[in-house]
C-alpha cells in the first residue's frame, strides 16, 4: 500500500512527496478512513510508528479554509517538546495548505501566547495546563472545536493531568470527534474512554510490551554508579559506532550528576534535559542533539515519549526503570522508521526486579554480556547506594528518662497575681469612689442618692 491508495488531496500529496514518504505505516493506513469518517477513534500503536501523521492526514484532508478566529482542531500532548514537534510536523504537511497552526505550553510568557491566539488560529496544539489557563482567561474560545485529539494520553494521566483534562472536557462542545492515540492501554485510559467517548472504533497495531523487532537489545550487570560510568566511557569511546546516543536516567539529580561525569570524559559532546531546565535550554539541547552538534543526550523520562529524532544509533538505560512500560518507550527512540536500532540496559543488584518485570512484559530474555576485564570495578558508592546503618544500642546515649523536662518553673510568690476578672472594676470603684470612665452619669446619680 502507498500513500496514493489513500484518498488524499493534491496539496497533501505534494507535501508528502517533498518529505520523501512513499509508504504509510500500519497505523497510518488503518486509521485514515476511520478518522476521516468522523467517528470517535482509539488508536494503540508502539512508539515510533508515525501516530502523528496517522491522525493529521485525515484531519488536514477534511479541514476547509476559514477566516474565523476560533480554533476548530485541538491537539493535547503531555510535554512542551511534543508541542513543538507536533506543530513542526503539521507545518510540514500544511506546506501547500492555507491554515494557521499555533503551539502553546507552560514555561513561557502567557501574554505573548494570548496575542498569538487573538490573531486567529485553525489548529491549536497545547499542553493541558496552559490551554486551560488560556481558556479561563477567555482569550481562547473553544466553542468551535470540531475535533479533539489526545496524543500520548497515558503519559498525561501519569503526569497528573487528569483533573485538567476533565476541566477541558467540560468547556468543549458536546458534539465533536474524539481521537485518542497511545502506546499503552491502562486502566485509567480505559475509564477516560468509557466516560467521554461515544462508541469508539479501536485500532490496535501492536500489543503493548511487544519488543520492536529491529532493535537489538543487550544488558550488563553492573555493581554501582561509578562502575557504570567506567563502562560508559569504554562503550562511548567507539565514536564510529555510538554516533548518536540517548542515555536515560531515573531522576533529575542523577541526570546532572552523570552529565558532569560525561563532560569530563567527552568534553563538548553532551547535553542534558530534564524538567528543571528552562524551556529554551531544553529546546536548545534537543536541537543541538538533533543536528549532530552534540553526540550524547542525557535525559530523564520526559524525553522517553513521542519525540522523533532521526538517526539515534543507541539508547542506553543507565538506570533500570521501575515501570517496564517506560523501558519500551525509552528504547523506542532508536530503530525508528524501521531502521536498525540498539538498546543497552545497565542494572545493579537492586535493579534486578525492574529488569525481570521488563523481560516478563516483553516475554523474552535480554542477552547478557560480561563486563570486559580491563574495566575498573569501582568500590566508591554514591549517596543513594550507601547502606543506611541504623544505631541499635549506644550505652552513652541519654535515655528518655534522663532527658531534661520542659523549660517551666513556678513563679515566685510576689509575682503571682490573682486574676480578678470582672471584679477588678468594682474594686477600683470602692477605692476611688468615682467611676473609672468619665461620663458615667448613672453611676454619679446613684452615688448622690
Amino acid at each position: 500500500m502507498t500513500f496514493q491508495d489513500l484518498n488524499l488531496n493534491t496539496p497533501l500529496y505534494n507535501a508528502i512527496d517533498d518529505l520523501g514518504f512513499t509508504t504509510p505505516t500500519p497505523i497510518q493506513a488503518e486509521a485514515f478512513n476511520v478518522v476521516a469518517s468522523g467517528k470517535d477513534v482509539v488508536g494503540i500503536a508502539q512508539t515510533g510508528t508515525g501516530k502523528t501523521y496517522a491522525y493529521m492526514l485525515p484531519i488536514l484532508r477534511n479541514l476547509k479554509f476559514s477566516k474565523q478566529e476560533n480554533p476548530r482542531v485541538l491537539i493535547l500532548v503531555p510535554t512542551r517538546e511534543l508541542v513543538v514537534q507536533v506543530v513542526n510536523d503539521i507545518e510540514k504537511l500544511s506546506k501547500y495548505i492555507n491554515n494557521r497552526v499555533l503551539g502553546v505550553y507552560g514555561g513561557t510568557n502567557i501574554n505573548t501566547q494570548k496575542q498569538a491566539v487573538a490573531q486567529g488560529v485553525d489548529i491549536i496544539v497545547a499542553t493541558p495546563g496552559r490551554l486551560y489557563d488560556l481558556a479561563v482567561s477567555r482569550v481562547l474560545q473553544l466553542k468551535s472545536i470540531q475535533k479533539l485529539v489526545i496524543d500520548e494520553v497515558d503519559v498525561m494521566l501519569d503526569l497528573g493531568f487528569r483533573h485538567q483534562l476533565l476541566n477541558i472536557f467540560d468547556i468543549l462542545p458536546e458534539r465533536r470527534q474524539n481521537i485518542m492515540f497511545s502506546a499503552t492501554m491502562t486502566e485509567d485510559v480505559d475509564h477516560l474512554i468509557t466516560d467521554f467517548f461515544i462508541n469508539p472504533t479501536k485500532i490496535a497495531i501492536a500489543v503493548s510490551g511487544t519488543p520492536l523487532e529491529n532493535i537489538k537489545q543487550i544488558r550488563y550487570n553492573v555493581p554501582n554508579f561509578y562502575t557504570k560510568v567506567n563502562l560508559l566511557e569504554y562503550l562511548l569511546g567507539d565514536e564510529s559506532h555510538y554516533t548518536k546516543v540517548i542515555i536515560f536516567v531515573a531522576f533529575k539529580k542523577m541526570a546532572d550528576r552523570l552529565f558532569d561525569k560525561v563532560e569530563e570524559l567527552f568534553p563538548g559532546q553532551s547535553c542534558v534535559i530534564h524538567s528543571n531546565k528552562t524551556q529554551n535550554y531544553r529546546l536548545r539541547s534537543i536541537e543541538q542533539f538533533r543536528s549532530g552538534e552534540n553526540r550524547l543526550l542525557i535525559a530523564t523520562d520526559v524525553m522517553a515519549r513521542g519525540l522523533d529524532i532521526d538517526g539515534v544509533s543507541h539508547v542506553i538505560n543507565f538506570d533500570t526503570p521501575t515501570y517496564p512500560e517506560n523501558y519500551m518507550h525509552r528504547i523506542g527512540r532508536t530503530g525508528r522508521a524501521e531502521k536498525q536500532g540498539h538498546a543497552l540496559l545497565l542494572s545493579t543488584e537492586k535493579e534486578q526486579d525492574g529488569r525481570e518485570k521488563i523481560e516478563a512484559l516483553m516475554q523474552m530474555e535480554i542477552e547478557t554480556l560480561e563486563i570486559p576485564e580491563y574495566i575498573e570495578i569501582s568500590k566508591e558508592l554514591i549517596e543513594e547506594e550507601r547502606t543506611v546503618i541504623k544505631e541499635r544500642y549506644n550505652p552513652t546515649k541519654r535515655r528518655d528518662e534522663d532527658a531534661p523536662g520542659p523549660a517551666f518553673h513556678e513563679k515566685k510568690e510576689k509575682n503571682q497575681k490573682e486574676n480578678l476578672g470582672g471584679s477588678y472594676r468594682r474594686e477600683i470603684a470602692k477605692k476611688y469612689k468615682k467611676p473609672k470612665t468619665r461620663g458615667d452619669k448613672n453611676y454619679n446619680r446613684r452615688n448622690k442618692k
